[in-house]
């Protein structure tokens, strides 16, 4: 579960105080599971950025993808897990923020289904689903550009009770 609030930003950009025009979180949603092309963004090992596209899926409350663990990113997060996935839009925004960490291996069948039926490629990972991560998001930043003043929301992750 999620609360939306304003993001906290240099009063020259011009957000809006009250909560009128929050994006909602169906919104996100709908742009996380309906994208092709996602960004990840990691670090590497001497404090530098590392971004790449990647294909993935949002199911449920996290984002799901994969990659080999010897690729850069996959290194660069094994070692500092602390990462972003943006989408493609700088229109239509929505930035996770968290930690990678290996998928939970109840959602390796349904990702495998859903991620051939996206992508017309089936992820065949071994039975200790290496290569396969997740990044269940801490905050998401979210905005429409064409009314960024008043669109512009954080969710901050809550604990379920």
């Amino acid at each position: 579960m999620y609360v939306a609030e304003r993001p906290v930003m240099p009063a020259g950009y011009g957000i809006s105080d009250d909560a009128v025009g929050l994006v909602d979180w169906e919104w996100v949603e709908d742009k996380l599971v309906t994208a092709r092309n996602y960004w990840l963004g990691t670090t590497r090992a001497d404090g530098r950025p590392h971004v790449a596209p990647i294909w993935g899926l949002w199911l449920g409350d996290r984002f799901l993808f994969s990659t080999e663990r010897d690729s850069l990113k996959g290194r660069n997060f094994t070692a500092r897990p602390d990462a972003v996935v943006h989408l493609e839009s700088g229109d239509d925004v929505v930035v996770l923020e968290g930690r990678v960490e290996r998928m939970d291996r109840r959602l390796v069948a349904e990702f495998c289904t859903t991620y051939d039926a996206k992508y017309a490629y089936r992820p065949e990972p071994d039975g200790d689903a290496n290569g396969l991560y997740q990044l269940v998001p801490e905050r998401v930043l979210a905005w429409r550009e064409a009314d960024f003043t008043k669109s512009a929301t954080r969710f901050r992750r809550t604990l379920s009770v």
